[in-house]
């Protein structure tokens, strides 16, 4: 006599459509995981890039206006990218010194821009020299 074994049906091999449901389901939130924080360091190193930007914009225009006239700086205006820049100077309060009204100089350099919806600056203060007719 030959003994038939069967298999039980509880015991098959491979997934069921209910365990592919649930890793397919896995996998598309990771992936959606992954995406949003690639997508959050990209939106952060074009905004580092910005900062940079402006940081070397304003430094050089302290640096291009490291002496101004005695009468100041008042200028402004805007890059091809968007950067709108100032240059304010005033004249430095100089109490017990033998130096004259309008030697020195406080200077402030504004850089700002849009990022998104949020309006950015960066902002530079210093002391120059004052020079021209007294």
């Amino acid at each position: 006599m030959r003994s038939i074994r069967h298999a039980d049906s509880r015991q098959s091999a491979g997934f069921s459509l209910l365990e592919m449901v649930v890793a397919i389901s896995i996998l598309a939130l990771a992936l959606a995981a992954l995406y949003q924080a690639a997508g959050g360091a990209t939106r952060n190193v074009r905004s580092d890039e910005k900062y940079a930007y402006s940081v070397e914009l304003a430094r050089s225009l302290l640096a291009e206006n490291a002496m101004v006239p005695i009468s100041g700086i008042s200028a402004k205006g805007e890059t091809a990218g968007g950067f709108q820049w100032r240059v304010d100077t005033s004249p430095v309060a100089l109490q017990r010194t033998a130096l004259p009204v309008g030697s020195l100089h406080e200077i402030e350099v504004g850089v700002s821009w849009v990022d998104g919806s949020k309006l950015r600056e960066v902002v530079l203060n210093s002391v120059v020299e004052g020079i021209g007719r007294r």
